[in-house]
């Protein structure tokens, strides 16, 4: 396939058919898939993560900005991480139940991917998608994570802007601020504000930021919402159309080296074949004193054709 020709002279035509195939063949690592990313401008479209634990209404919460934009004559992509199955890596992708009301529309364009196992919670080709999702003309870019584990921190270095989801009946305050919720956060949301105890949750959330707010200039938005109703979603959304997005920041600074710190570690990993790797592994661990991490050693600096 000439893979310039027959793809990369289409790929700014505003076709989201031309969009998702991009898609496909940077998840699948297509031949030529790499001269796609070469061929990117640099673009005004900011991305916005939303993270949060499991059933704290992220979908709900995207599927309403999605609103606000639209009404905001914006052009909005969306891509939902979904988690993966430990063995088959297959996932439910179940955004186009949530966000049906979108699927068809001519400015909105929403894509599920699978973690694929990634231990961090996000698709191991993420950087990637989302760079693509730029460059075809959208205003907002909204990735939704899994909402586990160490997805919450990787997303901060991916997003331009970053929120974090809580809900009152998510335990103790004390412990959701240990999780690093507090240093990755540009916007808190307590969602679900309609349920029992949500004023008490959101003051001790406000009272634990409290010194926080007094040795910083930049307080960090607290917002109540009710997604599922499209409460104060206005009002969260006016918070991301007004945000200051410096390229010079220091923030902005380390979202460029994450990114490329991850290409970089992408593309060295290119050299090791997973598939005989798992080989070796099952003849190692045959062996009564099997120790992964000394078998991680002997590994490190071996190429494909070694291996």
């Amino acid at each position: 396939m000439n893979f310039e020709k027959n793809h990369i002279a289409q790929f700014n035509s505003r076709d989201f058919k031309t969009l998702a195939r991009s898609i496909s063949l940077i998840e699948n690592e297509t031949n030529g898939y790499e001269d796609l990313l070469l061929k990117l401008k640099p673009s005004s479209a900011k991305i916005i993560g939303i993270t949060g634990a499991p059933g704290s209404g992220k979908s709900s919460l995207t599927d309403a900005l999605i609103g606000e934009m639209i009404n905001d004559k914006k052009k909005v992509g969306v891509l939902c991480v979904d988690p993966s199955s430990p063995f088959n890596k297959g996932a439910l992708l179940g955004d186009r139940i949530r966000m049906s009301e979108w699927y068809n529309h001519p400015d909105v364009f929403i894509r599920s991917l699978a973690s694929k196992g990634s231990l961090g919670g996000l698709h191991p080709k993420i950087i990637e998608i989302a760079d693509i999702m730029k460059n075809d003309g959208f205003d907002y870019v909204i990735i939704e994570t899994v909402g586990v584990g160490q997805s919450e921190v990787d997303i901060a270095s991916l997003a331009d802007i970053t929120i974090v989801m809580l809900v009152p009946e998510g335990g103790d305050i004390i412990q959701t601020m240990k999780a690093g919720l507090m240093e990755i956060a540009d916007i808190f949301v307590v969602n679900k504000f309609d349920r029992p105890g949500a004023q008490n949750f959101y003051n001790a959330l406000k009272q634990m930021l409290g010194p926080v707010f007094n040795k910083t200039s930049n307080q960090i938005p607290i917002l109540k919402t009710i997604a599922s109703a499209k409460e104060g979603i206005s009002e969260l959304y006016k918070k991301i159309d007004d945000w200051r997005f410096d390229n010079l920041a220091k923030q902005k600074i380390e979202l460029l080296t994450e990114k490329i710190w991850s290409i970089i570690q992408n593309q060295k990993m290119k050299e090791f074949d997973k598939g005989i790797l798992k080989n070796e592994i099952e003849k190692a661990l045959s062996k009564p004193d099997f120790n992964m991490y000394v078998f991680a050693k002997k590994y490190e600096h071996f190429k494909k054709k070694e291996i």
